[in-house]
């Protein structure tokens, strides 16, 4: 493809500039300090830098680019908007026609009577909407003491101040302090390394309980919700929920009456092999956040669903509108991008594709055992990682100061290939359109970067 043209002294100009002028989003110092990326074109599923540099993108541009870059379909989608209204809020009393057109698409695509949207910009501005519909709520309907929310260690929800109350990272909030109140960590359902010490097939969920337990200790009378990734992201890395978890936390809810958030918005819209990670266990929640490839990265864009039955408690006259806002939520242009995002998952089958690639995925990825420090394989669908390990059999982990994940990470940058570590676990996320012949390079990729740290870190 044709790529812009800089000349040397352009170049350490806009790096001047960049390293001065920006604050980058989860800035590495570190990473700074070696070699900052500046790209600046994209085609398929390749990106290229200033120096003309080609990389395969392994983690989808940050879980958002499921459709590979430069689709024409969508190019286009926002050529004929711009004919016509570039933007206007979905403020009061208004609406645009895209807006309602893509309420319609996710009403009919959303698993049981998920149907009601607000859109917002972010995931993050997603996930604290869901906490404030929730309470609100409950204060609208006669219980303002319903406002405690239970959140689950090592979960992400986003970085405003309220998305990061309910993080489970200490390190990302505790500077943030104090934050807000009535919130509550339950442990996560991570059997790959339980947070209570116990074994997956003795264990009867005891992860469950434990949370049965903070409901009760904390009276389920003073909760409105709680809010969970159906299956916890990249920072650590993918781990599936244990059959029944996610059917026991439904129950919870509906029997102490709590609203069940479920945070999709990084693992949902295909991903899993299924519309929503959700669907996987057959459990619907009472609201669902959405983002990130909502827009196949080609425009922010987040959206809150909810039920009619619960929507309606904000639909009863003046005085109970829900109260919140976001200016560019629901934006003309961000709308018919979804739109045709979804329009062409489903003329390519994209998410039944995303299901056959995950068993691929799986059977090659498994072939990685045959690394010592290759400790364990997890994911479903398009979501995968491999976490390193000292011992596999013991499960003991690798000295995290000799930083294996980030030597393996910045080998395949090196050598063309973008990936991502969370320490020394590894994870991928391709796009959908991924093909078998762009997963075999990067699994190649990535058994050649192990191999260099098994022998750089005299791991054999």
């Amino acid at each position: 493809m044709d790529l812009l043209k800089f000349t040397e002294q352009e170049k350490k100009q806009l790096a001047k500039s960049g390293a001065d002028l920006i604050l980058t989003h989860w800035a590495s110092n570190e990473d700074l300090a070696k070699d900052p990326k500046i790209f600046t074109a994209g085609e398929g599923v390749y990106l290229y830098d200033i120096n003309g540099k080609k990389y395969f993108d392994t983690f989808s541009s940050l879980v958002t680019n499921i459709l590979g870059h430069g689709r024409p379909e969508i190019n286009q989608a926002i050529m004929d908007q711009l004919k016509y209204l570039d933007f206007f809020p979905n403020y009061h009393d208004t609406y645009n026609v895209p807006i309602i057109r893509l309420a319609e698409k996710l009403a009919e695509i959303l698993p049981g009577d998920l149907e009601v949207s607000f859109f917002v910009c972010s995931g993050s501005e997603a996930n604290e909407t869901a906490v404030k519909l929730a309470r609100q709520y409950y204060w609208q309907t006669g219980r303002p003491h319903k406002y405690k929310v239970i959140a689950r260690k090592y979960s992400y929800h986003g970085t405003t101040i309220g998305a990061a109350s309910f993080t489970g990272f200490p390190d990302q909030w505790e500077y943030l302090e104090p934050l807000l109140p009535g919130r509550m960590f339950a442990p996560p359902a991570r059997c790959c390394q339980c947070d209570l010490g116990l074994d997956v097939k003795t264990c009867s969920l005891a992860c469950l309980k434990e949370m049965e337990k903070m409901i009760q200790w904390e009276h389920p009378e003073t909760i409105a919700a709680i809010i969970m990734d159906t299956i916890p992201g990249s920072n650590i890395g993918y781990p599936l929920p244990p059959d029944g978890y996610l059917q026991g936390v439904r129950e919870l809810c509906d029997k102490n009456d709590i609203m069940l958030i479920f945070d999709e918005v990084q693992v949902g819209f295909g991903k899993t092999g299924k519309w929503f990670a959700c669907e996987n266990w057959n459990v619907t929640p009472d609201i669902i956040t959405l983002s990130k490839s909502i827009t196949a990265g080609y425009a922010p864009l987040g959206v809150t669903v909810t039920t009619r039955k619960i929507a309606d408690v904000f639909k009863q006259g003046p005085g109970t509108e829900f109260r919140s806002g976001s200016t560019y939520g629901g934006c003309p242009i961000s709308c018919v991008i979804a739109l045709a995002t979804i329009d062409i998952m489903e003329k390519e089958k994209l998410v039944e594709r995303a299901a056959e690639t995950g068993k691929y995925l799986k059977a090659e990825l498994e072939k990685l055992y045959k690394y010592r420090i290759v400790g364990d394989v997890r994911g479903i669908g398009m979501l995968w990682a491999i976490e390193l390990m000292a011992d596999r059999k013991t499960r003991k982990r690798l000295d995290a100061g000799l930083k294996v994940g980030t030597f393996i990470r910045d080998w395949c940058w090196d050598n063309g290939m973008i990936l991502r570590n969370n320490g020394n676990t590894l994870v991928i996320a391709p796009a959908l359109t991924t093909n078998k012949e762009e997963i075999d390079y990067m699994l190649n990729r990535i058994g050649e970067g192990i191999s260099k740290a098994m022998i750089h870190f005299s791991l054999k």
